[in-house]
């Protein structure tokens, strides 16, 4: 084990976030991601739990906000539904520099709060 970070994000104070700024969508998520929640009446929770694994994911890393572009980190599903992560740019590049060649994601959500748990082997 390399590294593990844990995050939780509140729902509704993401909502709001979210609707006083419209473009943060495209901000903090890759096109794919969004794609993948746009079917669902309210993506709101889904996309903070995704927020909640790139926080997991710097926390793993050992490093803070601004080490590496949010997009460098998403996450995609297998098809069982398994949640995996994708690093691409900087996040890889940390990735690659500490030894960790894989990742296990664990996501889960309430009515109120998402949280991520990330793991880096």
């Amino acid at each position: 084990m390399q590294g593990i970070g844990i995050d939780a994000v509140d729902i509704e104070r993401f909502r709001t976030a979210l609707e006083r700024t419209p473009q943060l969508r495209n901000r903090l998520f890759t096109s794919d991601e969004l794609q993948s929640v746009s079917a669902k009446s309210d993506p709101t929770s889904s996309l903070a739990a995704r927020f909640a694994v790139r926080e997991a994911t710097m926390k793993a890393l050992g490093v803070g906000l601004g080490a590496f572009d949010l997009h460098d980190v998403s996450v995609t599903k297998l098809t069982s539904g398994q949640p995996t992560l994708r690093l691409e740019g900087r996040a890889k590049q940390l990735a690659d520099a500490r030894g960790i060649t894989s990742w296990q994601v664990s996501i889960s959500h309430t009515d109120s709060v998402a949280i991520a748990v990330v793991a880096a082997e």
